[in-house]
């Protein structure tokens, strides 16, 4: 099996390697692991039995696949010196950092470097830590079809591959990856207005938890269009409908949109 490497070790990266241990799709002890704080670094991988290295240049010595999970600022100085090592042929490259496409890595190794690596950008969510996540994948990519097959075996395992060009990885990355912390809200709310009207918290948390999650999955199996969907909970003169009204009458959609809107034009 191959080995996983991540060249930082924080949340998001911690969440894939949850998701893919867990799925079966890669064993603790393929995956490999640096971060900037050794201590800390090891507690981390211990929980799914990986080894903690001390820099970025042994991961990818190590690594089969290596996935870049640093800050988008840190790259050009952690993983710039690494162009030799990830230029072999038996090796690829699976970026996770916001804003990085692949004319940047170009950019970043030079020309001639740039064009032995295998390369593919993504931007990934938390949820693919239980195997329910969106990766918003680049279109463009370095990737050999032997390559790309195994990409595609390993994260579809815990995400939705979703491809699309350059210019819309952002707002891919701002509705897969920052409206969770919007749904995050809506579940709080939705769990404050159950306390307010008597049901435990945790039990409201998990009505409104697996609500949204069936609403997702309602849509990913048939495809209907999210109004009609709604359209078909709301009866003439019923309690439903008096809720999407108030709802309406407080700009709800068009909070969610300036909330986007907000992200895009930071």
């Amino acid at each position: 099996m191959a080995t996983l490497g991540f060249i930082g070790f924080g949340n998001m990266a911690q969440a894939i390697a949850q998701g893919l241990t867990d799925a079966g799709a890669v064993r603790g002890a393929d995956i490999v692991a640096c971060a900037a704080h050794f201590d800390r670094l090891e507690k981390n991988t211990a929980k799914f039995g990986a080894v903690a290295l001390a820099d970025a240049a042994a991961v990818a010595e190590q690594a089969d696949i290596v996935v870049v999970a640093i800050k988008p600022y840190q790259i050009e100085a952690v993983v710039g010196p690494l162009g030799d090592i990830l230029a072999r042929d038996d090796k690829f490259v699976v970026s996770i950092a916001a804003g990085w496409t692949l004319d940047d890595y170009a950019k970043l190794f030079g020309e001639e470097l740039a064009s032995r690596m295998h390369i593919q950008c993504t931007i990934p969510n938390t949820p693919m830590a239980v195997g329910k996540g969106v990766l918003v994948t680049e279109t463009s990519n370095t990737l050999t079809d032997a390559q790309t097959a195994e990409f595609e075996r390993l994260f579809s395992a815990i995400s939705l591959v979703e491809r699309v060009d350059a210019a819309h990885m952002g707002i891919g990355m701002c509705i897969a990856g920052c409206a969770p912390a919007f749904t995050d809200m809506y579940l709080e709310a939705l769990g404050d207005a159950g306390v307010k009207y008597g049901l435990q918290r945790a039990t409201a948390y998990r009505l409104a938890a697996k609500m949204i999650e069936g609403v997702g999955a309602l849509y990913l199996a048939t495809g209907e269009h999210p109004g009609a969907m709604k359209d078909a909970v709301c009866s003439p003169g019923g309690t439903t409908i008096k809720g999407v009204a108030s709802l309406e009458d407080s700009a709800f959609r068009g909070a969610v949109i300036k909330a986007v809107d907000a992200i895009e034009q930071a």
